[in-house]
């Protein structure tokens, strides 16, 4: 088994964005009250009307600080105030920067699962990233039969009980973050074939020129990151909260050379 990890460092004050680069940023969705309310600030209308119909508090909170944090994010690299990021949504939901920042060539996406998110951000490439918590679930072979490739529904047959809920989230981690990148849906999850081999990369079977990498941001954490593209950099930063206007200017951060 090959699963990719990383250190998570804070990014450096020159972020530049190249080309082939991605960056993958690890976000701690849990923060006191005052930091959540100074994401809130930052938030649109129809994003604090979307948390507030969260039932419980902690999916609120995390709401709240996950796009808290995109919206820092993404400033860093436009140098603009997150306040003034300005999305625009697919047929399907996926978030997209508005059509006023389309120059910049900024491609972003954000998943989330219980206390952490993970935010992708590329360059003028399609890019997906999908995380979960690896978790029992009592309905995990059904799900897989009617979701996986027969091959993989097989493979996950053939490994012991312990391995089940760890070959299943990372088929379902890869094969989710491909279809965010695409734009589609989860009616076409079974389309989708991953090759799982052991001590070797996991591949991602479709048409096309894509790059799949799998990430451990946390224990008991299952991710992948799918990019249009057979070359990539991947960088791995730690979202430590404090907007980093001052570390650059936008036209530094995202550069087309490379």
């Amino acid at each position: 088994m090959t699963v990719f990890n990383f250190n998570w460092l804070p990014a450096p004050k020159n972020l530049n964005l190249l080309l082939d680069d991605v960056h993958i940023w690890r976000i701690n969705l849990h923060h006191s009250e005052s930091q959540l309310q100074s994401f809130r600030e930052t938030l649109s209308s129809d994003e604090i009307a979307r948390a507030e119909r969260f039932y419980f508090p902690e999916h609120r909170q995390r709401f709240i600080a996950g796009r808290g944090s995109l919206r820092a994010i993404l400033g860093q690299y436009l140098d603009i105030d997150p306040k003034e990021v300005e999305f625009e949504y697919q047929p399907r939901g996926k978030p997209l920067l508005a059509a006023k920042f389309a120059d910049k060539g900024l491609l972003f996406n954000l998943s989330h699962s219980q206390h952490l998110a993970l935010c992708g951000v590329s360059y003028q490439q399609q890019i997906g990233v999908d995380l979960e918590y690896i978790r029992t679930m009592s309905d995990l072979e059904s799900l897989a039969k009617r979701f996986f490739s027969p091959r993989e529904y097989e493979y996950l047959r053939l490994v012991s009980s312990n391995e089940q809920k760890q070959i299943f989230f990372r088929y379902w981690t890869c094969k989710e973050a491909y279809l965010k990148a695409t734009g589609d849906g989860l009616v076409q999850l079974e389309e989708i074939e991953i090759c799982l081999t052991p001590n070797q990369p996991t591949q991602l079977l479709v048409s096309g020129d894509w790059s799949l990498k799998e990430l451990t941001p946390a224990e008991n954490f299952a991710a992948a990151v799918v990019v249009a593209g057979s070359h990539i950099n991947l960088h791995c930063w730690e979202y430590t909260g404090t907007g980093n206007r001052e570390q650059g200017t936008g036209n530094k951060r995202i550069n087309s050379s490379n």
